[in-house]
């Protein structure tokens, strides 16, 4: 059941000029029904064919990665409120969003920034699969074999707080009406679906800053299983407001290197002193492989595993010995089918934390032992996006598979001992032949998440 071009499909035409084969049909055939007789059951597998990014080094996935190449750092003062009474003054925000092309007007002057993002990152996403939001090709879909999941650590942050500081001064009659709405985890997925009319699988999985990974893999299920042939998935955060920076200096997670803000992000650095605030979102359109070439699209790379476990440990710090992280290494490997030696990069979660960031690296090195291996930490020059890292780290994993090019991990000047400056791609971005790619996000709770990518056979 390829969503609409099943009946053109096997009818031998699909669109103008194109042929499709008998297996397509083989493949349709079996996703709408598993137990037709003859009918050869091929396994469905998942690719990514669109990618959608909104962060403080761009919000087009050429600029970002570009900038990232560069070694460029999105980390400055804030500016969108007083931060001269916090220890930490600085964060990866996002300055400027024309996001007109994607939201109403009305819409964009109302609506909480992390919703804001999901929509922009997703429409974007679908447009550089060649299915803009107001084209026709997007028409052609079966809205019912389309769906949706983009995740948030916190959800409407801004118009929750809003509203408490209204309730608290003016009383509960002067509350924005949207302040629900636009507060919960799952409204970005709901308001994105109202737009492009998705009506497939469609919710949020929060799980701290491993909501992204989550989606991902969550989604890509729904497509292997022949419950929809395409997905958007992803996650964003904003959380660069008073409370949200408040609340993590509370925690006495943040850097405070206000002096020079550049540098605050140092992944594996002996000085490294807390994590950068972020915000921003990523989405990638996933996509059954049959189905993408089918309608010729670009596939980017193809998906070919995840795996989740928990520390059951702390609700903030990592294991020590970082079990539960190659237990999660371990069976995203095994799910796949995928031998270790066959990763050649691997996207850190590398938040710059003194405890979490030789715990992940220990963990990799005890699972992926090779020579050849390169690690790198995309935090160090977008700061932390809490659950849209992992959506943004995606996309950053895939363009290096696309381009063959690592981006470099900035501000590692003194390594810990044990950590390869040459390993970490320290300072200079690095070529590499990346066939097979891994992405880690962890996240408060001992949530532990990775996703594997691949060059397409």
């Amino acid at each position: 059941m390829f969503l609409k071009f099943r009946t053109a499909a096997c009818s031998g035409q699909l669109g103008p000029g194109r042929r499709v084969t008998q297996r397509h049909c083989m493949v349709m055939a079996s996703a709408a029904d598993p137990s037709t007789s003859g009918v050869e059951q091929v396994k469905r597998r998942v690719v990514v064919t669109g990618l959608g990014v909104v962060s403080c080094l761009g919000h087009d996935h050429r600029e970002f990665y570009d900038n990232l190449l560069a070694g460029k750092s999105g980390i400055s003062l804030i500016e969108s409120f007083d931060t001269t009474d916090y220890s930490t003054r600085f964060a990866g925000e996002i300055k400027e969003l024309d996001a007109s092309p994607y939201i109403a007007r009305k819409l964009e002057n109302r609506v909480d920034k992390v919703i804001k993002y999901m929509l922009v990152a997703g429409k974007k996403a679908l447009a550089d699969a060649g299915m803009p939001a107001d084209g026709p090709a997007i028409k052609d879909l079966d809205p019912a074999r389309a769906g949706i999941l983009i995740g948030t650590a916190m959800g409407g942050m801004k118009s929750f707080s809003a509203a408490c500081e209204v309730l608290s001064s003016l009383g509960h009659r002067k509350m924005n009406p949207f302040c629900i709405p636009f507060s919960i985890n799952n409204m970005g997925g709901a308001m994105l679906a109202m737009d492009v009319g998705f009506m497939g699988p469609n919710y949020s999985i929060s799980t701290a800053c491993a909501s992204g990974n989550y989606c991902i893999t969550t989604a890509a299920g729904h497509i292997a299983r022949g419950e929809a042939e395409l997905m958007l998935a992803g996650a964003a955060d904003a959380a660069i407001i008073p409370t949200g920076i408040g609340g993590f200096i509370a925690c006495k997670a943040l850097s405070k290197r206000n002096e020079d803000p550049r540098s605050a992000s140092r992944p594996w650095d002996t000085s490294r002193d807390g994590f950068v605030m972020g915000e921003g979102g990523g989405v990638v359109v996933l996509e059954e492989l049959e189905h993408a070439k089918a309608r010729g699209a670009t596939i980017y790379a193809e998906y070919v595993g995840g795996a989740f476990t928990c520390d059951a440990h702390h609700m903030t710090e990592p294991h020590p010995d970082g079990k539960g992280v190659v237990l999660c290494l371990e069976r995203a490997l095994k799910g796949a089918g995928i031998s270790p030696e066959e990763v050649s990069y691997i996207n850190a979660h590398a938040t710059s934390t003194q405890a979490g960031d030789m715990a992940e690296y220990r963990a990799i090195r005890k699972v992926f032992p090779h020579e050849g291996l390169r690690i790198n930490s995309t935090k160090s020059m977008i700061g932390h996006v809490l659950g849209g890292a992992s959506g943004v780290e995606a996309v950053a994993t895939i363009k290096a598979i696309q381009t063959g090019w690592l981006h470099p991990t900035i501000n590692l000047e003194n390594p810990e001992a044990g950590v390869d400056p040459a390993m970490v791609v320290a300072g200079v971005k690095q070529q590499q032949n990346v066939r097979v790619a891994l992405s880690n996000s962890f996240g408060f709770g001992g949530h532990n998440s990775c996703v594997l990518f691949r060059s397409l056979k």
